[in-house]
């Protein structure tokens, strides 16, 4: 009650402002305007909306509280075309507003969805890169009975975006068999300005995912979006969609040093790789170092759970969400309808290439030896160790020194890093490095539409998807898997060393999805043909597919019809999620050494948008890395 007072406290300290500003104003269109403002202000959101214009504002002061209330990010708009259409079409009728004044409100309040900011440690904002608060609105789709309700403020949402030109909202479409055929080419001539919006979702596969979830089918099928492509009822939920990074990697690290990192036992010892004499014992030691760090991911999550239910309840947002008032609880005490905690694993590319090649090159080709592709691994293929491979070496040496009871002194480990360092430099190192590393080039890799690698791919998705979903939260949910990564594929690629699939120490890791970055050399329909091979209904905390185009392959009329049937084509075949760059690799580099001339482009970073200018080298890198595909 506290805070719905303060809520209408702060609609009327505007009303106020409004009426002072007019006052003083000699411009008689503006003071209309004031008086107008003055009114709404006075009436929203303490007694409701009577129109869209009212309904406008009222908008706008619950979205910019519930930011103000929690510092937080992902507080998504949602079905806008849906909730506001009613107070649209009744005014739009009675002649009380026309569809171009309509279509200026909701211009500004894109606008205004870009005012808002909050502050991130230093390590957030690499995993947050580009200062999105991911409020992603939503245009399209069914109602609860099935039935598609794309209406005029769907396009209008389209041109809001195309207006304004900014990052905010995070607009996204829903996409169904019953979807207008133009409203998806207006969709696509978005993309086609290069904006990285909309994102393309699939209702054919999230609404029952999201019933296999315990959400009645009417709810799934009013879903909307939230952050980046987490799927969820909106007014009934608390997901925690962003709950967690987990980096698939990091566990195939550890098999191949017995769950080791650094010299510290930190997983399971599943003994050496080099006596492991199948592929089923090496996977079932990968899958065994995935459970523990799953576990640990799951016991950190819940520890935050408790604290945010005990610390930081939101009394404002769980006023409007069901059944919080019933239950007398917060949403983070559980008050919520649905309650579900969905971390995101990311490096599913990476890991099914790494899999495959160890499978193929040691085990049935026996081309390499397991002794030989670690020493690969730990050189970086030859190329070098960084101080912190030497470090993390030394240190495993010298433990192992300790463990047998030997004494190490100081002087004794700097010889150790002194031997490190040139056996590392050796050439026949550097030459076993080179000729592994051609060898996994061989290697079919995962986004090329061969059925035998993307089996592959799907069965590695599962090792973290499956064991997720055994698991409860404080709240009396349960966990359910994403895999997407934000942008943290690149700081948390930077944290790890080199890979099976030829990947080198702490560069950016496969971003949600996607094949790895110039992997997918078959073109799109290839690309997409091998990610919907993938499991998309486990996954039901959302999935994320990036490709980028070069501009050509959209232009004119026939671009964007080739360009809605990849859409079509892959929800088909049951993807859920896609995004895009149209941008061509040349314009990214040069905005890299000119800056000052591209203040205004935008890109499609994970499941947002975002100034490209903004960005770190390294994600800006990792951008310009992705495969550039045409029809």
């Amino acid at each position: 009650m506290i805070s719905c007072d303060a809520v209408v406290t702060y609609a009327r300290r505007y009303a106020k402002l409004a009426l002072e500003e007019a006052e003083k104003c000699s411009d008689m269109i503006r003071k209309k305007e004031l008086l107008q403002i003055a009114q709404n202000c006075a009436n929203v959101p303490e007694k409701g909306a009577s129109g869209f214009y009212e309904a406008c504002q009222s908008f706008w002061f619950v979205q910019q509280l519930l930011q103000i209330e929690s510092s937080g990010h992902s507080i998504s708009p949602g079905r806008f075309d849906q909730y506001m259409y009613p107070y649209y079409k009744k005014d739009l009728d009675s002649g009380k507003i026309t569809r171009e004044f309509a279509q200026e409100l909701m211009d500004c309040i894109w606008v205004k969805l870009n005012d808002l900011n909050k502050c991130r440690d230093a390590v957030s904002a690499e995993g947050f890169a580009g200062y999105s608060l991911f409020q992603n609105l939503i245009a399209g789709g069914q109602n609860e009975e099935g039935i598609d309700v794309t209406n005029d403020l769907s396009f209008m949402s389209i041109e809001a975006s195309m207006h304004v030109y900014l990052p905010q909202p995070s607009l996204s479409v829903r996409v169904w068999n019953g979807s207008p055929h133009e409203f998806l080419i207006k969709a696509a001539e978005l993309t086609r300005t290069g904006i990285g919006l909309p994102a393309y979702y699939n209702d054919e596969v999230i609404i029952p995912s999201l019933v296999s979830r315990g959400l009645t089918l009417e709810d799934a099928r009013d879903y909307n979006i939230i952050g980046c492509v987490e799927p969820q009822k909106a007014g009934k939920t608390e997901g925690w969609h962003d709950a967690a990074f987990f980096n698939m990697c990091r566990p195939l690290e550890l098999v191949f040093n017995n769950g080791k990192d650094k010299g510290v036992q930190v997983g399971p010892q599943t003994g050496r790789v080099e006596d492991m004499k199948t592929f089923g014992e090496f996977y079932h030691a990968y899958k065994i170092q995935m459970d523990y760090a799953i576990k640990l991911l799951v016991n950190a999550d819940n520890a935050i759970d408790v604290a945010h239910a005990e610390r930081c309840p939101l009394p404002f947002l769980s006023s409007m969400v069901d059944d919080c008032m019933k239950k007398g609880k917060t949403v983070q005490e559980g008050g919520a309808v649905y309650n579900f905690t969905g971390p995101q694993g990311f490096g599913v590319a990476n890991m099914a290439d790494s899999l495959f090649a160890v499978k193929k090159l040691v085990y049935e080709e026996k081309k390499v030896t397991m002794k030989e592709l670690k020493e690969a691994l730990a050189t970086n293929y030859g190329k070098g160790l960084s101080g912190e491979d030497v470090a993390s070496m030394t240190a495993e040496i010298a433990g192992g020194m300790k463990a047998a009871g030997q004494a190490v002194t100081e002087r004794e480990v700097a010889a150790i890093l002194k031997t490190v360092v040139a056996a590392s430099e050796a050439p026949e190192v550097k030459a076993n490095g080179e000729r592994i590393l051609k060898l996994i080039e061989e290697v079919p890799k995962f986004g090329n539409d061969i059925p035998e690698v993307d089996a592959f791919a799907r069965d590695v998705a599962y090792t973290y998807t499956k064991p997720l979903q055994n698991y409860k939260n404080p709240r009396g949910g349960i966990f359910q898997a994403g895999l997407y990564p934000v942008s943290a594929n690149v700081p948390l690629g930077a944290q790890t060393g080199a890979t099976p699939d030829g990947r080198l120490a702490h560069t950016p890791v496969a971003d949600g999805v996607s094949p790895s970055a110039g992997k997918d050399i078959n073109g799109p329909t290839a690309a997409a043909n091998s990610v919907s091979r993938l499991d998309h209904y486990i996954a039901s905390n959302g999935t994320l597919f990036n490709q980028k185009f070069h501009p050509s392959a959209l232009s004119g009329r026939r671009g964007l019809e080739n360009f809605v049937g990849l859409i079509r084509s892959y929800f088909d075949q049951k993807g859920s999620h896609m995004q895009f760059n149209v941008v061509s690799r040349e314009t990214l580099l040069d905005a890299q050494k000119n800056p000052e001339q591209y203040k205004h482009l935008v890109v499609r970073v994970a499941g947002y948008s975002a100034l490209f200018t903004t960005l770190s080298k390294s994600l800006q890198d990792d951008i310009i890395r992705r495969t550039e595909q045409g029809f």
